[in-house]
């Protein structure tokens, strides 16, 4: 038997809430990171867009001034350190191979040597752009920078004299207020905090709607494990997955209750089946008992009286045998251990050899009995043997309950592949409350009736068996004082 141990484990709304809140956030955190680099991307490509363009005009406005001075124009330089912290550098051809700023060691950190790699590669006619660190009174910052060419007469496709470069920062320097990022950062933290309210809100509401039918089934199964078997759920509105276990819990449910039903049924039978049967042997037990003592006894001296007593005792030994073997074969024919000879067979003969078995018994009672099936009906799969049994049992109960100058009559007729037999008798009837129940073992509608005026109990029970092994079925309908019509089908030997 497995066992298992009982933990406290997060409620199941709780789990539901986290999961909510764990996507959202995730999928905010995802979102923010994306646009953050989207717009810091954005505002590069904006920036270099535009440093070009002013180098570009620059750039032609310096063309220009070459023409003016007879082609010559010096280094000029500027830094301008107060709020833009613009970087300016024009550099003539003739000055290229002196570049007069002071690069300090020769090493790829110093952003000088980055510059004057970008002006080297401007004299080619190429246009260069990068981002350096630099430090501006002790402050630290990226430097964005355009290089371009600079072209006699400011012609496209005019020889390089020289090269234009214009830098700005790529971010406000450490300690100046503001800053259109960290607006933005502040805004996406503002949204998410919102936003993963929201989300906690709608997960509450989703948890609690998704989580009560559960919590109902849960609580319904409770019930059933404490043996209310008449607990059901409400099925929920939504035709979900949810809806679908609320109607195969509640079928679930009707299909125990019907079962446990049965089972209580079928314990009470067995009860009342107990109860019968000691009762039924109780009596002949007790008559035997009873008579052997007195013959033991010397109590009955006459040979004639022991005779008799000998001839009871006898009796009531068959009554027993007989009540014995009424209740095996009803045990055998209910387990589906019987096997029967299945043939076809002309059940109007079979009936005329009952009827003339009973005949004798009809006339000294003043009972008129009748066989009224077409000798010319189709055969039945039938044992023989065993439908006999069936009509001696019924023809010889109607005429025990049919008074003088009544009648019986066997008739039948094909219905849906079978044969529908009716066996009616113009006798006493039985009560209306009596009838649901005469196929049942060891019941007796007359109350009065023992086991030694009436048979054991069993004959209806044993005649409903054999029917239904043969795939038929048997009712019974009456009234009081008009007569009783018990019909019973059986398959055509055609349908085989």
């Amino acid at each position: 038997m497995r066992t298992y141990l009982h933990r406290s484990p997060l409620n199941l709304r709780v789990k539901l809430v986290l999961s909510y809140l764990m996507v959202a956030l995730g999928a905010i955190l995802i979102l923010a990171v994306v646009v953050l680099l989207s717009i810091q991307n954005y505002f590069a490509n904006v920036q270099i867009d535009d440093l070009r363009q002013r180098a570009v005009y620059e750039a032609q406005q310096v063309a220009l001034t070459y023409n003016d001075a007879n082609g010559a124009f010096g280094i000029k330089s500027s830094i301008d350190d107060h709020f833009s912290l613009e970087v300016r550098l024009v550099v003539s051809a003739s000055n290229k191979g002196s570049f007069p700023l002071n690069t300090g060691p020769s090493n790829n950190r110093n952003p000088l040597n980055t510059i004057n790699q970008a002006i080297s590669q401007t004299f080619k006619g190429t246009e260069v752009s990068g981002r350096v660190p630099i430090v501006v009174r002790g402050q630290p910052f990226t430097l964005v920078y355009m290089s371009v060419p600079i072209r006699r007469d400011g012609r496209a496709d005019g020889p390089v004299i020289g090269a234009l470069l214009l830098g700005s920062p790529a971010q406000y320097p450490d300690g100046t207020p503001g800053g259109f990022l960290q607006d933005v950062n502040t805004a996406v933290i503002a949204s998410s905090v919102c936003i993963a309210l929201l989300v906690i809100l709608f997960s509450l509401l989703m948890a609690r709607r998704l989580t009560r039918p559960v919590e109902a089934l849960t609580s319904a199964a409770e019930q059933m494990k404490l043996g209310r078997y008449t607990e059901r759920v409400v099925v929920p509105k939504s035709r979900d997955e949810l809806s679908q276990l609320a109607l195969t819990f509640n079928a679930m449910a009707d299909t125990i209750e019907s079962d446990v039903n049965e089972l209580r049924r079928q314990d009470q039978m067995r009860r009342e089946l107990i109860a019968n049967i000691a009762h039924d042997l109780a009596t002949p037990l007790t008559a035997v008992q009873g008579f052997s003592e007195a013959l033991a006894d010397d109590l009955i001296s006459q040979p004639a009286e022991r005779h008799e007593t000998a001839q009871l005792i006898g009796r009531e030994v068959q009554r027993l045998r007989r009540l014995v073997a009424d209740i095996q074969q009803m045990s055998s024919l209910e387990s589906g251990q019987v096997k029967l000879d299945l043939a076809p067979l002309d059940f109007s003969s079979l009936v005329d050899e009952t009827v003339a078995v009973l005949t004798p018994e009809c006339e000294e009672a003043g009972i008129t009995i009748t066989n009224e099936i077409d000798p010319a009906a189709p055969l039945v799969v039938a044992d023989s043997d065993r439908i006999a049994q069936v009509l001696l049992n019924l023809l010889d109960n109607a005429r025990r309950h049919t008074p003088t100058g009544g009648k019986i009559a066997v008739s039948a007729q094909c219905k849906a592949q079978m044969l529908l037999v009716l066996i009616s008798d113009t006798g006493v009837g039985i009560n209306s409350q009596d009838l649901p129940h005469i196929f049942e073992r060891f019941y007796r509608a007359d109350r009065s009736r023992t086991g030694k005026t009436g048979g054991s109990g069993l004959g209806l029970s044993i005649v409903k068996a054999i029917i239904v092994a043969h795939g038929g079925n048997i009712e019974a309908e009456s009234t009081p004082e008009q007569g009783t019509r018990i019909t019973f089908t059986l398959p055509l030997a055609a349908t085989l």
